[in-house]
């Protein structure tokens, strides 16, 4: 019997296949962007697991695309910010549903205790999601952070400059952010499955903080 044949004859689900999506391994969290979550393993973001999210300049839309999942966090759960490049503006977060009382600003004073305190947070297991803004960090310490996002079942969302993409990384999620004509466009450079073929453009209309 041919191995195509064979491997159809099996019960669904039994087989994964290149085409398909994996599925994404702990919690998963839904973007609030039907787009993208269509193109994520298991419908959104890792809940458990280091996101980079890669980008040659800011505000491009980064915190717009985040908006979704910060307007979640309760005053019960923290959402930690670590070293981010300009101070939040809280009026601009308060106007789009975020919870001021529930944020956590941090401003280490060099990037290895940038990465200790995200390690901190992440190991809480009190923070709702983890921001962090680390333009200097070597393999060893990604290697520690996805480590600790998994043992704290947290979602660390890292934000890089767009060269790193070419540097090996253990996140299973990386994304290039990029301006396109008042959008955001979306360049999904990992995940858990096949290659993506086009790029997610979400507008930013009405979310931008």
């Amino acid at each position: 019997m041919p191995t195509h044949t064979a491997l159809a004859t099996l019960p669904a689900g039994l087989v994964w296949q290149g085409r398909q999506l994996a599925h994404q391994g702990g919690p998963v969290l839904p973007t609030g962007h039907a787009a993208l979550d269509a193109e994520l393993p298991g419908g959104g973001w890792p809940g458990a697991a280091m996101t980079e999210l890669l980008a040659d300049q800011r505000g491009v839309g980064e915190l717009s695309l985040l908006m979704p999942l910060l307007r979640q966090s309760g005053p019960a759960r923290w959402q930690v910010w670590i070293a981010p490049p300009q101070m939040p503006y809280a009026p601009a977060l308060h106007a789009a549903g975020v919870d001021l009382g529930s944020l956590l600003l941090l401003t280490p004073a060099t990037a290895g205790e940038a990465v200790w305190a995200a390690r901190q947070a992440l190991g809480s297991a009190s923070c709702h999601v983890v921001l962090a803004w680390l333009p200097q960090i070597d393999s060893a310490g990604l290697r520690r952070l996805q480590l600790a996002a998994e043992q704290g079942s947290t979602p660390l969302f890292l934000f890089r400059a767009l060269a790193t993409a070419r540097q090996p990384s253990p996140a299973p999620l990386r994304l290039a952010l990029s301006a396109q004509q008042g959008a955001l466009r979306i360049d999904l450079l990992k995940r858990k499955g096949p290659l993506a073929h086009a790029p997610v453009v979400l507008p930013l209309h009405g979310d931008r903080p």
